[in-house]
């Protein structure tokens, strides 16, 4: 290191395989030789893909979340004096190592322990994982608290708020904005997409991410997720946090004011923009994206959602109004429905219904006291789920194992 230069940033990734993980990778790389020790790199069935970035960034220690690829993953480190570990408890271990900056891009409640872990670190956490603050919203931000950890949304909405929030006049914040694309079925009818496919749900017009994600953003189940974290993130009511629906994807999302202003941070469709801004806060540096030509744009257009096509907006309002664990079990019926979907065991609006029934059969939601509520509510919720999924199936005729057309 040279004089006066500043010390190398040790840096973990969770989910280092994932679309996230593998963004963040890439503004690793632009940062610059010397710039970052990476401490950990998880991730979970691609062990090619996490072998090879731990020895590009000579991580400590590589980690698969599945205990059956151990022996994989080591093989495929050999020689290179990275450290190979598997199973839940090493990510969380792993999660636990020292590091000035963690990125959280765990999917799912699989993410809440190891994320949990690098938050008592007391450094700098770079949020991806939706569903920690959705299923244990109040429990993450008074353990930041606690733990004087700086807390960085990487959502492309949370992060543009975070960049327009006035955060020394909060009490002139009248609402915010959370812009969608509306995914692939904006415009279709609610008929058509009562057939929707995985395959066409997968297909998302604007933004590169994995099926999960891109399935529910087709849903806007992400954006209703988004609505609950946002709360939580911003300490809003649930009638401060709106969404529009923005094709262009080029609005990440604004904050309106009670002077009227309306704020709003604008950029490429690039997952790039969130993750460079979250790594270089509170600075700013060049980052390997598109520049944004409004005037090739040419016009910038906004509508409200269709609450009858996509009602997982009006199930996640009614989640934050319920309040306690009503977004960890909306998440985890979520989940459960979305799986079910995609291996064909369920249509496309049968999504919702499912979270709906769920949400109706477990209220009220007590307030979580531990993780462990968290869980508890999760698997409760995901096995109501499953009951009901199973009854339409066998409701459906069309017997065990068989797909919805």
């Amino acid at each position: 290191m040279s004089e006066g230069a500043s010390p190398p940033r040790r840096v973990s990734i969770l989910g280092a395989t994932g679309s996230i993980g593998r963004s963040t990778l890439d503004i690793l790389r632009h940062a610059g030789p010397g710039a970052v020790e990476v401490v950990a790199l998880t991730g979970r069935d691609n062990i090619a893909g996490l072998a090879e970035a731990a020895r590009e960034f000579r991580a400590e220690v590589a980690v698969t979340a599945d205990p059956s690829r151990y022996e994989d993953l080591k093989a495929a480190l050999a020689g290179s004096g990275v450290e190979a570990a598997a199973g839940e408890r090493a990510v969380i271990e792993a999660a636990a190592r020292p590091a000035d900056w963690t990125m959280a891009a765990i999917v799912g409640s699989a993410g809440l322990a190891p994320t949990l872990a690098a938050l008592r670190q007391g450094r700098t956490l770079a949020l991806a994982n939706k569903e920690c603050l959705v299923s244990a919203g109040g429990l993450f931000i008074e353990e930041a608290a606690r733990a004087g950890a700086e807390l960085l949304p990487v959502d492309s909405e949370h992060n543009a708020i975070f960049q327009v929030l006035d955060r020394p006049n909060r009490a002139a914040v009248e609402k915010i904005l959370l812009t969608a694309s509306g995914g692939p079925f904006r415009d279709w009818p609610a008929e058509r997409i009562a057939e929707a496919t995985p395959e066409e749900a997968v297909a998302h017009p604007n933004w590169d991410m994995g099926a999960k994600i891109s399935i529910d953003s087709a849903s806007m189940f992400n954006k209703g997720l988004e609505m609950i974290e946002a709360m939580h993130l911003f300490a809003l009511r649930p009638d401060q946090v709106e969404v529009l629906v923005h094709p262009q994807s080029i609005v990440h999302s604004m904050v309106a004011y009670v002077d009227g202003a309306v704020l709003a941070q604008m950029g490429a469709p690039d997952m790039r923009h969130a993750i460079g801004h979250a790594f270089h806060h509170p600075a700013r540096a060049p980052l390997p994206v598109e520049r944004l030509d409004l005037a090739a744009i040419g016009a910038l257009e906004f509508r409200a959602p269709d609450p009858v096509r996509f009602p997982a907006l009006r199930l996640a309002r009614e989640a934050m109004e319920a309040g306690g664990l009503a977004g960890c079990a909306l998440n985890a019926a979520k989940e459960a429905a979305l799986e079910a979907f995609m291996d064909r065991r369920l249509p496309f609006m049968g999504m919702a219904q499912v979270v709906e029934e769920v949400l109706s059969a477990l209220s009220p939601f007590a307030p979580a006291g531990s993780l462990d509520d968290v869980f508890a509510m999760d698997a409760l919720a995901r096995a109501a789920a499953g009951e009901r999924i199973a009854a339409r199936i066998r409701a459906s005729g069309l017997g065990k194992g068989a797909a919805f057309a």
